[in-house]
Formats: structure tokens, sequence, C-alpha cells
């Protein structure tokens, strides 16, 4: 990725050691990584600890996978020297400083020298490296090696601090020096892509961006021995609530700070967690690159390494995010989903006691049926719902003496029937009709309930103004994943992601532990607020299941509503896998007339699904054979 014409500046990218230069096959190159790090081994107890034997295997298995493609990923250059000597000429209609802050502390000299160097690489060269040195005394040669390059370059700013005011502290102490038009966050000990801030500044200038983040590697030695390639989703407010995953590169305009205030120091730790979710308040417009700019050190101290290094991170988090909460007047209470994970789990406060209404379209099918309903009542600790049972040319004589007497024991059940041979979304329109609720959940008589308090985790975020619709983790017979979120990718065709894989399993970036914003939600299990509903008059049906649903959850975004799937709204769906194998000509006619009808929106491509994601899509697998630029 870097490109041929740094690599004067950046020697140090060269540096192998003996044992990696022996090495030729990936394969033994994770084996040596093992013998190396005997961290792996508790890495590896502890994830047996938290998420089984079964599950570490899953996950084991998953990073080694993506050990190899994410090497791959790293050998490829972005830019062809070419290219980046035409990024150097490049004049664009505006004129921008960008000032990166880097907060200094008893830096090594191979780290800071490298750090430096993949600066003054850029290939947008108005800029300005704001440095604050809390280094203690017997660090002085971080002095020393700054003095040297300001003396070289005069776009390099320097400051000995007094004394360390912590990470927040001398952050906020290089912010003092900053002259810039935008401020980019920079730690240390890591390493831009030449091209970093060129591709920003396309952003700026193209979009009139004044928040902008890059996808990010994570590395050791050399940007091409990476590792852990974090591509991520377009900015999504509840994903970012329950981890940072903008993280690294983040660039964002200087005035946008003057509105959210500096560093806090009582978030030292995720303090850069703390003021993104307070910039990303502000901020007018907000981009995503979906390409790898940034490399993030993984080294014996760092928290890309190991966040058991620092414990405090995790409390730190859950303070960031608890602010976040008092801002926007919500009540709530925030705890790690995981111990020692900077992931976190956010309960809101139900307002009130809002009735539910559960519809639950059947024909025939008594005995999945009567495991549903029991399984509402027996487990669902929500009192105040209701059950609309929409009947469809049933047939058995024991499933209608099954509704009267089910009618007959819960006064909070209606049963309604209609006639003709009708799909899903028809019946559940026909059973909206009949509800009385503040929400709608609509529900497939296959699921049964898991996880009790079901009902509250999908209403906690329904009853919010700016969620359109709620989705929940289903499970198969099998303890296998059925939804866990939906993609919709620029064909038109639905992506289920983590679709059997094992229920335990963290997925890719621990996306199947937390909450977070997706395109789309299964029909068969979603909650829908009575007013958005009625707002966008219900499902499509004209279209099957699962693309009436998807064509829902895309008017209700395209309406400014946000699509939330929580993992903690568990239930099984005892379907079998090969009913939702629908006849091919059907699919194939369905997914043309989805696209035509929702073209626009689809074109756009899913800003909750990076790109670089092509390959074996539900499982986040990369892509290591298409060659993009973002800025293209």
């Amino acid at each position: 990725m870097i490109g041929m014409d740094t690599e004067a500046k950046l020697t140090h990218y060269k540096v192998k050691t003996e044992k990696t230069e022996k090495i030729g096959k990936a394969k033994e190159h994770r084996l040596s990584c093992a013998g190396k790090c005997p961290g792996y081994f508790r890495k590896t107890l502890l994830s047996i600890r938290r998420y089984g034997l079964f599950s570490t295997i899953q996950l084991i298995n998953y990073k080694l996978i993506g050990f190899d493609a994410a090497r791959e990923i790293a050998k490829q250059d972005l830019f062809t020297k070419e290219e980046l000597n035409e990024q150097r000429s490049h004049v664009f209609p505006k004129k921008i400083r960008f000032s990166i802050i880097v907060p200094l502390y008893n830096t090594p000299e191979r780290f800071l020298r490298e750090m430096i160097d993949s600066v003054l690489a850029q290939t947008y060269s108005e800029l300005e490296l704001c440095m604050a040195d809390g280094s203690d005394a017997e660090h002085s040669d971080v002095e020393k090696i700054c003095a040297e390059y300001a003396k070289k370059d005069c776009r390099i700013r320097y400051m000995r601090l007094d004394k360390n005011y912590g990470i927040s502290g001398n952050t906020n102490k290089c912010i003092e020096m900053v002259t810039g038009d935008y401020i980019a966050l920079f730690d240390h000990d890591d390493l831009l892509h030449p091209a970093a801030l060129y591709e920003v500044m396309n952003a700026v200038c193209e979009k009139n961006a004044d928040f902008v983040y890059t996808d990010e590697v994570i590395f050791r030695d050399t940007p091409r021995d990476a590792f852990n390639p974090h591509f991520k989703p377009c900015f999504a407010p509840d994903t970012l609530c329950s981890n940072n995953y903008i993280c690294h590169f983040t660039v964002f305009k200087r005035e946008l700070l003057n509105e959210t205030g500096l560093f806090e120091p009582l978030c030292d730790g995720s303090q850069d967690h703390d003021l993104v979710l307070r910039l990303t308040e502000k901020a007018r417009k907000i981009v995503h690159i979906p390409e790898i700019l940034y490399y993030w050190r993984a080294h014996a101290n760092s928290v890309a390494e190991n966040v058991g290094i620092k414990p405090y991170v995790t409390e730190a988090g859950v303070r960031a995010v608890k602010r976040r909460l008092e801002r926007l007047g919500l009540e709530g209470e925030v705890t790690p989903v995981k111990e020692g994970m900077t992931i976190y789990r956010v309960r809101y406060k139900i307002i009130g006691q809002p009735k539910v209404s559960v519809v639950i379209p059947y024909c025939d099918g008594i005995r999945a049926l009567k495991r549903c309903i029991n399984s509402l009542y027996g487990r669902s600790s929500y009192e105040n719902f209701e059950i609309i049972i929409v009947g469809n040319n049933s047939r058995s004589k024991n499933t209608s003496e099954y509704c009267d007497a089910i009618g007959r024991e819960h006064d909070n059940i209606k049963i309604v029937s209609c006639d003709g041979e009708l799909g899903f979304a028809a019946l559940c329109n026909f059973g909206a009709k009949h509800c009385t609720g503040d929400h709608i959940l609509f529900l497939n008589s296959n699921t049964e309930v898991i996880a009790p308090d079901w009902i509250q985790e999908m209403l906690m975020f329904s009853q919010r103004s700016d969620v359109g619709a709620v989705g929940a983790k289903l499970i198969y017979s099998d303890r296998t994943i059925r939804h866990a979120g939906i993609g919709i990718d620029q064909s038109g065709s639905l992506t289920y992601f983590f679709r059997g894989v094992d229920r335990g399993y963290i997925g890719y970036m621990g996306r199947l532990i937390y909450v977070q914003n997706v395109s789309a939600v299964s029909s068969a299990c979603m909650m829908v607020r009575r007013d958005v509903w009625e707002k966008m008059n219900g499902f499509d049906e004209s279209f099957a299941a699962e693309l009436s649903g998807a064509d829902l959850c895309m008017r209700i975004r395209k309406a400014g509503y946000l699509i939330v799937w929580t993992p903690f709204a568990e239930l099984y769906d005892r379907s079998a896998w090969n009913r939702h194998k629908q006849k091919k000509e059907r699919s194939e006619a369905e997914t043309i007339r989805f696209k035509r009808r929702r073209e626009t929106e689809i074109e756009l491509g899913d800003p909750y699904f990076n790109p670089n994601f092509c390959r074996h899509k539900e499982r986040f697998m990369f892509d290591t054979n298409v060659r993009r630029h973002s800025s293209r």
C-alpha cells in the first residue's frame, strides 16, 4: 500500500526480523507469530471462558483466514507510483490546511521517526504537524528528534510541556498550536498512508465534509505485515454508542471543536470515543472513506495488542457513552457487553408502559403456532401486549379449536381471519388494522422466545423518535444464526449477516454482540412504531416476505429514520433451511422488480456494509482481488 516513491523517507518499513525473512508461506508466518507471542495462549483461554470452545474455534478459524486476506490486502498498492506523483501536483478548488495533532509521551525513537516520516510523505502537502511532548526527563531524546525535524521542515511544530498532563491534557496542548482549517487525530506510534490527506481533501472538496474517517489496519513491524483490517460502515449512531468503530483516521473541521469543546480528561483512555461522539452530534456532513489509510501499531503496551493492558479504558468508554445519553436527554444504563471489552450495551429506560401489538400470521401449522404462543406467555417478562392472530385459509379443525380456546383463555388475544391466497405481507397489513398498541411487532408463527426481556430490548429503541424499525437475533433449531441484520447490495440482492454461524460466535469485530444500525431487518421479527407504520402505509404486498420487509426498511430509512438490530432480543426460528430458498425464477423476478422500485437508494450502496466485503458477504470476508480507489 505504501507508494514506491516514499521508500526513502520510510526506510524502516523495509526492516524485517530474521525469522520473518526466512518464512515464505502465510501459514508458516501465522505459526511463527503464535510462537513469538505466548499471549495468544492466554487470549485463547480467555475466549473459551467468555464464549465457549466451539465459538472460540470459529473465531480462531476466521482470524486465520482473515490473517491471510489481510496480508494480501497489505501487499496491494492503493495507488501506483505515477498516481502518487499526480496527487502531489494536483490543484484542488480549495486551499485547506490540515493540522495533525500528536501528543507525545516517552515515544521510542524508531516509532517517532516513522510517524513523522509518514506525515512528511503525504502527497497533499498543505499541513502542519503539532506535537506536544509530555515525556519524562529520562526520554529527552524525544525533544532532540523533534527539534531535528523542525529545523528541516517548517511545517513541524513542537512544544515541550512542563509536565505530563495525561492523554487528554497533552492533546489539548497540541490543539493550542493549531493554525489549520481541519484537525486530524494521530497517535505517536502509528503511521499514515501517503495518500491519507489527499483522500480526505477529496472528501472535503467534493462532498463538503466537516468530519471524515477512514478504514484502518493493525500491524506489528511494518504495514506489509498487517494482520487485522477494520473495514467500517458509514456513520451509524447506535453502532458508535456500542463501540468506537470510527477510531482512526479521524479528521474534522476546526469549527466543530469550537462547538463541542476540547478533550475531556474524565474520559482518559477513551477520550477519542468521547470526542467523536460529541463531534458527530454536531457535524453537518460525515464522510467515510472505505480504504485503509491508517496503520495502527500493536506492541506490548498498546491497546491495539491487548485492551487488558489498560483496564481503565473500558470504564472510560462507559463514561463517554453515559455523557452522550445525558447530552441527548436520554435515560439509560451503560455497561460493557463482556468483561474487559470496549464494546458497550445501553439499556434505555422505557417511558411508561406502552402497549405492544404482536401480529402473528398463520395457516394451519398448529404445532408451531402453539409453541410460539406458549413462549410469548410463558417467557416474556413484558406484560402490556396484545396478540393478533391472523388466519388464512386454515382447513384444520384442530387449529380452529385451538384458536377458539386461547381466545377464551386470554383476554388480550384477537383472532381474525381473511380469505384468499394471501402472502405474509398482506396478512401482516390485515392484522395491523386490528392493532390498538403504540408499537406493532410482526412475528413469524415459527418463532419461539428465548430471552425473557426480548420485547423490552426492542421497545427501548422503537420508542426513540429517530428509530423507525427494530429487528432481533433469530436462531435456527441447530443453534446457528438465521438473521443478524440484512444488507442490500447494488444488485438488489439481500445479504443475511452471519447466517449459519454458531449462535455464540462474536462475529467480525464483535458485530454479533452489540446493537448496531443496519439497512434492513427481518420481517419475521420486526417492531415498528405505529406512527411510522401509518406513515409508510405498511408492507408492499407485491413482494414476498423478506423483500417486503427490506422494502419497508428502505422506505423507513429514506424518510429519515434509523433501523436498529439488537442481539439482546433472541428468538428461535424453527423454520427449515429450505423453506427460505425460493424458486429461482420467482426470486430473480422479484429482485429485479425490487431494484427498479428502490433503484436510487440501491445504487447509492448500503451505507452499513463496507464495499471491501465482496466475497462470502454473510461472513464479512474480504475481497483481495479488486483494486479500488475511494475517491474515484
